[in-house]
């Protein structure tokens, strides 16, 4: 009988003032101390897009986070989550900023 909780990926997108207030290093940051693995980085038309696998209670955690928190100087208008569904193992060991 496995007891293993269930595991989330889901992608996201973030729009706002979210570029030049260190929002990446900021989400690199929360996404360690909560657990989940992925990526984050900036695109070409001032959003920054990523995504998060964990656990789903720490995936929504990290959700929450993007949505209504973010780096200190930052202003999230919206976030758009899309692509969510269940894994069976994790694709990436740890998160990252990338470029």
């Amino acid at each position: 009988m496995s007891t293993a909780r269930p595991l989330k990926s889901v992608d996201y997108e973030v729009f706002g003032r979210v570029q030049g207030v260190c929002f990446r290093m900021y989400a690199e940051d929360e996404a360690r101390k909560i657990g989940v693995v992925g990526w984050v980085k900036n695109t070409s038309k001032g959003t920054v897009t990523g995504q998060v696998q964990g656990p789903e209670e720490k995936v929504n955690s990290m959700k929450s986070w993007l949505s209504k928190v973010g780096s200190p100087s930052s202003r999230i208008d919206r976030t758009n989550f899309s692509n969510e569904k269940t894994i069976s193992k994790l694709e990436y060991s740890n998160f990252s900023v990338r470029y």
